[in-house]
């Protein structure tokens, strides 16, 4: 099968769009990759912090829901980490020319847009490099959630 290119997938724009391509997409999963360049966001002229795999999941996540949204021809959707939980990195960084294999795996999605996401982050031999699980939010309506969210600030702070 044939996929768009990445960024078609994603809320984000260059230079913030960290995967390359996607692999596989289907409706309860994503495969992307990338490899690290010298001028890749984050890298330092020689290698990328494996902390940085966490926003390679995110973006597996978002390529995931934006594939989704594309196939039910509906736009693409602001989404959010919310949280990660058992990041564990097994190498300290990802170095210039590593190709990383990223997966993300629908785990749990409840009706109010939160989901927990499975993500692993293999090397070009099948080494596993990173893991962890993703909280992320995607709101059905942005606006009025960002109108909801602006309006319980406020009213917090009255209260203060």
């Amino acid at each position: 099968m044939s996929y768009l290119p990445i960024a078609d997938y994603l809320p984000h724009r260059p230079p913030m769009v960290l995967l390359d391509h996607v692999v596989e997409a289907a409706e309860l999963h994503a495969v992307c990759e990338t490899t690290i360049q010298i001028d890749s966001p984050f890298c330092n002229g020689a290698a990328v912090p494996a902390w940085v795999g966490i926003e390679y999941m995110a973006q597996s996540i978002g390529v995931l829901a934006g594939w989704r949204a594309l196939a039910k021809q509906l736009p693409v959707k602001v989404g959010f980490l919310v949280g990660t939980r058992h990041y564990q990195s097994h190498v300290p960084q990802f170095h210039v020319g590593d190709t990383l294999r990223v997966t993300a795996n629908e785990e749990i999605s409840l009706d109010n847009g939160l989901f927990v996401m499975n993500c692993t982050l293999h090397g070009s031999t099948g080494t596993l490099l990173a893991e962890a699980s993703l909280l992320v939010f995607q709101p059905d309506d942005l606006d009025a959630y960002l109108q909801e969210a602006s309006g319980s600030r406020e009213n917090t702070s009255a209260l203060q």
